[in-house]
Parts: C-alpha cells; sequence; structure tokens
C-alpha cells in the first residue's frame, strides 16, 4: 500500500520523461525511448545508459523469464499428477518451445488468442476474487481491520526496517507494478500523444489499478478465506486454495489457465524489453539475423530452466537485476524530475484554460539539441 503512492509519483516521472526524450525512427514513423535515453541525452552519460540497458536485458531476458516459468509450474504443484522431479521439466519444455516458436516469427495465431483472452481472464479473477470476498463476508471487517492496523503499526514498520521486512515488501511490489524500475518507459516512449504527462498519468493510474485494486483483492480474499498460509502453498497455491473454498475444484483449475496465460504473455513482454536493450547497444537496430536467433534460443533455454531451478536462486537473481536497473533509473528520475514537473505545471496550465494540451519543449525551457521528436 505504501508503495503504490511512491511507485505512482515514480511511474509518472519516469513515463513522462520517456516521452520528452523518445526519438522517431524515419523510416517506419514509429517512436521509441527509455530510461537509456533520457540518460543519454540529458545528462550525457553512454556510459550510464549502457549500464542501465545491461541490467535490463539481464532481468527480463533471465531474471524474470526464470521466476515468471517456476511461478508457472508452481500452479500445478496441488494436482494429483504431479511429480516434484518430472511435471517442471515437461512444464517448462511445453512452455520453451511454444516461445520460442514465437520468437522465431511462427505462432501468430497462439499470440493473438492469447492477446484476447489475457484481458478477459483478468476480468474473470476479478469477478472470482469479489465473490469468494461476499462468500466470507463475516471475515471481512476483521481482516480490514487486521490490514490497516498492520500498515499504520509504527512499532512493527520501524522493526521492518530493522530486520529488513520493509525491504523485502518493498521488492515484491516492483514485481507487481515495476513502477521506478525503468521497464514501463520503454513501451510508454512508443505512445502517440500531444502531451508527454497525459502518457506519464496514464502510467500513474495502472500503478493504482494493480497495487491497490488487483493486488489488494487477492490479498483480502487470501486472508478472508480462512486458509492459513504456510510455506506450502505460498504463492499461487495458496490462491487457487482460497478459490477452492467456494468454487471448490474449478478454482484451481481457474488459476492454473489464467497463470499459464499470463505467463506466457510476460514471458514474450519481457523479451519485448530485451529486444529494445539490444537495438539501443546495435545503434538503434536489432543486431543480425543469426545473433537473435541464437539469442532467442537461449531465452527459450531459460524458461525451461526456471521452472526446475530452486525458488530462492529465481527469486536472488532477480532481486539483483532488477536491483540493478531500480539503482540506476530512480536517481536518475530525482536528478530529471524537475523537467517532468515542468511539463506537468505546463500540462495543468493548459488544461485550465480549456485547451487540450500540446506540448512545445520551448515553453519549459528544454535545450532543444537534446530533443528528437518535440522539436
Amino acid at each position: 500500500m505504501y508503495y503504490a503512492f511512491l511507485g505512482a509519483s515514480s511511474a509518472f516521472i519516469e513515463s513522462t520523461l520517456a516521452q520528452i526524450y523518445k526519438q522517431k525512427n524515419k523510416d517506419t514513423g514509429e517512436c521509441f525511448g527509455g530510461p537509456a535515453y533520457y540518460i543519454e541525452k540529458a545528462l550525457h552519460s553512454k556510459k550510464f545508459a549502457k549500464l542501465f540497458v545491461f541490467f535490463m536485458i539481464a532481468t527480463y531476458g533471465f531474471g524474470f523469464n526464470l521466476l515468471c516459468s517456476y511461478n508457472l509450474q508452481t500452479t500445478f504443484s496441488g494436482y494429483s499428477f504431479y511429480d516434484k522431479d518430472i511435471t517442471p521439466l515437461i512444464i517448462g519444455g511445453i512452455f520453451a518451445i511454444l516461445v520460442a516458436i514465437c520468437l522465431m516469427g511462427g505462432g501468430k495465431r497462439i499470440v493473438h488468442v492469447t492477446e484476447v483472452l489475457v484481458p478477459i481472464m483478468g476480468i474473470v479473477y476479478v469477478i472470482a476474487a469479489l465473490i469468494v470476498l461476499f462468500a466470507h463476508i463475516k471475515s471481512l471487517p476483521h481482516v480490514i481491520a487486521m490490514v490497516f492496523e498492520d500498515a499504520f503499526n509504527f512499532k512493527a514498520i520501524f522493526g521492518g526496517m530493522a530486520g529488513s521486512c520493509l525491504v523485502y515488501g518493498l521488492k515484491r511490489g516492483l514485481y507487481s507494478n515495476e513502477a521506478g524500475v525503468g521497464s514501463a518507459p520503454n513501451a510508454s516512449a512508443s505512445a502517440n500523444v500531444t502531451h508527454p504527462v497525459k502518457q506519464g498519468l496514464v502510467q500513474m493510474l495502472s500503478v493504482y489499478i494493480d497495487t491497490l485494486l488487483l493486488c489488494a483483492a487477492t490479498a483480502i480474499m487470501c486472508l478472508s478465506s480462512d486458509i492459513e498460509p504456510s510455506e506450502e502453498i505460498s504463492g499461487a497455491p495458496y490462491v487457487q486454495q482460497a478459490l477452492s473454498t467456494v468454487f471448490k475444484g474449478v478454482g484451481p483449475v481457474f488459476i492454473t489457465i489464467a497463470m499459464a496465460l499470463f505467463a506466457f504473455t510476460t514471458l514474450l513482454g519481457n523479451l519485448f524489453y530485451v529486444d529494445k536493450g539490444l537495438s539501443y547497444l546495435n545503434n538503434k537496430r536489432l543486431p543480425g539475423k543469426k545473433f537473435m536467433t541464437v539469442f532467442h534460443l537461449i531465452c527459450a533455454a531459460i524458461v525451461l530452466i526456471g521452472a526446475v531451478a530452486p525458488m530462492n536462486i529465481c527469486w536472488d537473481l532477480a532481486d539483483i537485476t532488477m536491483g540493478g536497473m531500480t539503482l540506476i533509473n530512480i536517481p536518475v528520475c530525482l536528478l530529471l524530475g524537475k523537467t517532468a514537473l515542468d511539463a506537468l505545471r505546463d500540462y495543468e496550465k493548459q488544461k485550465k484554460d480549456g485547451k487540450n494540451p500540446e506540448f512545445k519543449a520551448k515553453d519549459i525551457g528544454l535545450n532543444l539539441d537534446e530533443l528528437d521528436y518535440w522539436k
């Protein structure tokens, strides 16, 4: 909850900066950008820009995909056919092959089907969570009281700082919405808007929806289900058991199908960021076909490895690589925050005057030599 408010602010800054310093492909007309570009253009540091890209490739090509694959296979752990020595290998192998096919240019129908189904599954999940909440409505006051009691228990907060519990919570918050990490700006830069702040506000809203709505609904649903949390059912199995209190055997199956769809699109989405990073390192275009083929095969192999790797290795590697991105991006956002806030004031002034805000870099005193799109 704390991180939602902090994360929304950082999401606004980084996405607004990505829009301001984005560049345009003269051949296709498409825009691209992200932290590497505003680090290079505004701070004039290619060294730190390349270091950020290195961590981004490591995070989304390896760390997050290991973790995503691991979490996916855990949704099968509650079924009678699950064998901890064989089942993860089979699941990892199937998804590694599907990812490889899509990366090699095939599987377009698979991608299209998942793009249609994922939003539907997301809506159905929220409805299912609400049904579980209402089924356990008598437990809801106690759960809400417990949440607020713990949220504003300052003794626990400062004790958590000493024991690294707060840090642990922030890290898991980063996995949820990735605000401040520096990944979302790579996608935000491609949006076609008349003012950078528009995209910053959209990204800010997405953090609230993700953290305060979806994550909070999941947490309250699980806590009100009367299922005692334990190490054996941590993660997706805990959600499966919470749903099974109302939907019986259908609940776990639904979560398995939903997780499979979410995980598949996440795996491919992560590699979108990887491609953006490789393009930056290779003078704004992807490396040759042979390199990309080998690289994509390695990425597919990571999916297989993640399914069979120990949980702590997956989490630790993702923590390290994501931490590298964040430790570069957050200080940069602080240094360049004034630029984003100046853009916000310009946006608010135009809105107050009844206009549809349009951005002109000179209106907030930006150096036009540092810009490509908004000149």
